[in-house]
């Protein structure tokens, strides 16, 4: 399975629990500080929810 970067970028103030639950779910603790993880379909439906606040990169 390929690996994905995921970076925050715009903050979760003012956006939904469900938001900021999918968020905290990824692994995500601050703006700017990226983490790596498997691009299952499971992580990639999150990412798709909330891609409005991440940069994702293939690795």
């Amino acid at each position: 399975m390929a690996q994905i970067k995921i970076t925050q970028v715009k903050s979760t103030i003012d956006r939904s629990k469900r938001q900021k639950a999918t968020i905290e779910a990824l692994g995500i603790k601050k703006l700017h500080n990226p983490v790596i993880k498997e691009a299952t379909p499971q992580i990639l439906g999150m990412v798709a929810k909330v891609q409005h606040l991440l940069v994702v990169e293939e690795i």
